[in-house]
């Protein structure tokens, strides 16, 4: 549940319910395709410390970063990262609002 710590809560962390709508959101992205980590970091790399979506993501083992056939480095959804966005009904692939 968003807002209380749980055991897919990153360790040590509380999440407020913008925080996990967001991250929410960042897994959504992630979902319908492996991205370039590049194209990660601009979209959600924050020095904002209330704001902390791909130290989360990271944390939590929602998200891990591998080289593909082109040896890039991208950004992938893990399984627990899937089992996240079904556990909150979020359907990967539809369109954040």
């Amino acid at each position: 549940m968003p807002g209380n710590p749980n055991s897919d809560s990153p360790p040590g962390r509380v999440q407020s319910d913008a925080t996990f709508s967001l991250l929410l959101d960042f897994l959504e992205w992630l979902a319908c395709a492996p991205r370039a980590y590049a194209d990660v970091m601009e979209a959600w790399r924050t020095s904002c410390p209330r704001l902390p979506i791909w130290e989360d993501a990271m944390d939590g083992r929602y998200v891990l970063r591998r080289r593909d056939e082109q040896r890039e480095v991208v950004v992938e959804l893990t399984p627990r990262g899937r089992r996240l966005l079904d556990d909150a009904g979020r359907a990967p692939g539809e369109s954040v609002a």
